[in-house]
C-alpha cells in the first residue's frame, strides 16, 4: 500500500457525499478534514426531527425502542443515553489481529461523510469531535473479525465510536497504542456523551468494505498499468510480434480496457529492435497466449475495475443509516446498510487480480524454460548448474499466484443469519474487502517477479536494442537496488526491491517519462 505522507490541502465534507480522491487523502497521506457550515446546519436540522420524535408516546426505530431482534421492546426517557452507550459497548466485539491504520481512517471519514448529510438525526457536536479525531491522528483499534458487511460493519465501527466516547484503546499520532480517554485529553477533545439515535447512527453504515473498495481500486488501477509495462517486456524479452497490438485489431472487438492495454503494450515497445526477430531463424506463426492474449484479460481486468468504481462512486453519494431521516421529515427504516453491491464487486476485483497474476506467472515460466525462451539460458542464469537463476522466484511466484486463486473464491455468495434470525441475509462484504487486500499484495509481487525476469532477459539479448521506454526500465530497476545479469544470485532483497518499485509507481513513471502518460 502507499507510503503515508501528509498533505497541506483541507478535505472539505458537505452534506452530498464526498470523493475517492479524498478518503484517499484523509486515510493515506492524513489530509485534515473540515466540515462545511451547510453540512453542520443540515445535521442540525435533521437532529430536531430526532427531538421532535423522541418526545412523543409512539416507538420508533433506534429513537425510542431497542436494536435487532428487541426492536420490540419500548424504551423509557430516562433509559435513552444508557441504550446508546450499551448499544457501542456490546457491539464493540472485534477479535484477532488490528486492521490497517488506512483502513481504520477510511472507514471513519466515510462514517463521518454519512453523518454529515444530514440523514442520520445526530446532533452537530458528534460530527464535529469526529472530524476532531481525524486531524488528531488518533486511530481507534479495529480488529480482523466482527463483521458480516449487514446492518453496517458493525463491529468495526463500534470500537471506533468506543474512541468517540472516550473509552477502549485507540493509537495516537505517534503510533503508540494508549487509552482512549488519555488521547482525547491530550488533544483537548471532549468524549461525546451519546443521546437519542446517535449510537446506531454511528454503527449502521458499510464504511469500512466501502473504504477498502476505493483504496483497492487505487491501487488495482495502477498494478494493471504495471503488467501492462511487463507484459510488454516479456514479449520484447522472447523476440515476440507487436503486430497483435494493431489498434484496428482491438477495434473489431470494442472493450475499452483491452484498447487501452494494447496501447500500452505498443507504446512500451515502440522504436524496439528486438520484437519480431522470431521469424529469422525459427518461425513461428503466433506467439503463446500468455503474450499474444496480454490485453484481453488486462483489458478485461480495467473494465471489471471501472465498474467497482462506478459502484464506488454510488456510495460515496450514499447516506447509508437505518432508520434515516428524509428530507421531508419522515424517519423510515430501510435495508441500504446490506453491503451487497460493495461485496459484490470486491468479489470481481479478486477474480480479475487472480487472473492478471495467473497470466504474468506464465509469461515468467516462459522465460526461464531454454526450450520455449528462444535462445535465452536456462532460468536465465548466468552460469546454469551452478546458478539456479530465477528458478526459485518463480516458484514463488507460483505460489503466490496459487494463493491469489483461493482469495478469488466469492465471500458474497455465503451468508450466516444473525441477531435471532432478524438479521437473516448478510452480504460478508467486510471478509471480500479483507482477502482483496491480500490478493493486491501479492499481485504486486508476483508482476515485481515478471519485472525482474522481463530486465534480465532483455540485457541477455546482447546483440539487440530495446525499445527507448524498455531501456528506460533498465536504468530504473538498477538504480531502484535491483541485481543486474552479471551477480551470481537472485534473492529476497532483490525481489523486495522490485516489489516497492512495483508498488511505488515507479515502473510505470519509468516508461510514462519516455511516451508520456499511460491508460
Amino acid at each position: 500500500m502507499d507510503m503515508q505522507t501528509h498533505v497541506d490541502t483541507d478535505v472539505v465534507v458537505g452534506s452530498s457525499g464526498t470523493t475517492a480522491n479524498d478518503v484517499i487523502a484523509v486515510a493515506r497521506h492524513d489530509a485534515r478534514v473540515v466540515v462545511s457550515p451547510e453540512a453542520l446546519a443540515a445535521v442540525a436540522a435533521s437532529r430536531q426531527v430526532i427531538e421532535d420524535l423522541a418526545a412523543k408516546p409512539d416507538p420508533v426505530y433506534g429513537v425510542s425502542t431497542g436494536f435487532g431482534a428487541l426492536a420490540v421492546r419500548h424504551i423509557s426517557p430516562e433509559l435513552r443515553a444508557q441504550l446508546q452507550r450499551n448499544i457501542v459497548r456490546s457491539h464493540a466485539a472485534g477479535m484477532g489481529p488490528r486492521v490497517e491504520r488506512e483502513v481504520v481512517r477510511a472507514l471513519m471519514f466515510l462514517r463521518l461523510k454519512t453523518l454529515a448529510s444530514g440523514r442520520t438525526g445526530v446532533r452537530p457536536v458528534v460530527v464535529e469531535t469526529m472530524a476532531a479525531l481525524l486531524n488528531a491522528g488518533i486511530t481507534p483499534v479495529v480488529h480482523e473479525y466482527g463483521s458480516l458487511g449487514c446492518s453496517g460493519d458493525l463491529a468495526p465501527l463500534s470500537h471506533c465510536a468506543l474512541t468517540l466516547m472516550g473509552e477502549g484503546e485507540a493509537e495516537g499520532p505517534d503510533g503508540v497504542l494508549a487509552p482512549a480517554a488519555e488521547l482525547l485529553a491530550a488533544h483537548g477533545i471532549e468524549p461525546v456523551e451519546l443521546r437519542e439515535k446517535e449510537g446506531l447512527a454511528l454503527l449502521n453504515g458499510t464504511d469500512g468494505m466501502l473504504g477498502m473498495l476505493v483504496m483497492a481500486c487505487a491501487d488495482l488501477a495502477r498494478l494493471i498499468t504495471s503488467a501492462d509495462v511487463t507484459a510488454a517486456l516479456s514479449l520484447e524479452a522472447l523476440l515476440g510480434s507487436e503486430k497483435v497490438l494493431a489498434p484496428e485489431l482491438h477495434a473489431i472487438r470494442p472493450h475499452p480496457g483491452q484498447g487501452t492495454s494494447a496501447d500500452n503494450m505498443l507504446r512500451v515497445l515502440a522504436g524496439s529492435g528486438m520484437t519480431g526477430h522470431h521469424q529469422d531463424d525459427a518461425p513461428r506463426v503466433q506467439d503463446a497466449y500468455s503474450i499474444r492474449c496480454a490485453p484481453q484479460v488486462a483489458g478485461a481486468g480495467r473494465d471489471t475495475l471501472a465498474h467497482a468504481r462506478l459502484v464506488a462512486d454510488r456510495e460515496l453519494a450514499a447516506a447509508v443509516d437505518n432508520p434515516v431521516v428524509l428530507p421531508d421529515g419522515r424517519v423510515e427504516s430501510n435495508g441500504n446498510f446490506h453491503g451487497a453491491p460493495v461485496a459484490y464487486v470486491l468479489d470481481f476485483l479478486a477474480i480479475a487480480a487472480a487472473d492478471l497474476a495467473s497470466i504474468a506467472e506464465r509469461r515468467t515460466d516462459r522465460l526461464l524454460d531454454k526450450n520455449r525462451s528462444h535462445g535465452l539460458p536456462p532460468f536465465l542464469a548466468d552460469d546454469p548448474g551452478v546458478d539456479s537463476g530465477l528458478m526459485i522466484a518463480q516458484y514463488t511466484q507460483a505460489a503466490l499466484v496459487s494463493e491469489m486463486k483461493r482469495l478469488a473464491a466469492p465471500a458474497s455468495v455465503d451468508s450466516i443469519p444473525s441477531s435471532a434470525m432478524q438479521e437473516d441475509h448478510v452480504s460478508m462484504g467486510w471478509s471480500a474487502a479483507r482477502k482483496l487486500r491480500t490478493s493486491l499484495d501479492a499481485l504486486a509481487r508476483v508482476i515485481a517477479v515478471e519485472l525482474v525476469a522481463a530486465t534480465r532477459a532483455v540485457e541477455l539479448r546482447g546483440g539487440l536494442t530495446p525499445s527507448p521506454a524498455t531501456a528506460a526500465v533498465l536504468r530504473a530497476v538498477r538504480e531502484a537496488g535491483v541485481e543486474g545479469p552479471g551477480a551470481d544470485r537472485f534473492l529476497a532483497p532483490d525481489l523486495a526491491a522490485a516489489e516497492a518499485f512495483v508498488r511505488s509507481g515507479g515502473l510505470v513513471e519509468a516508461v510514462e517519462a519516455v511516451v508520456g502518460s499511460l491508460g
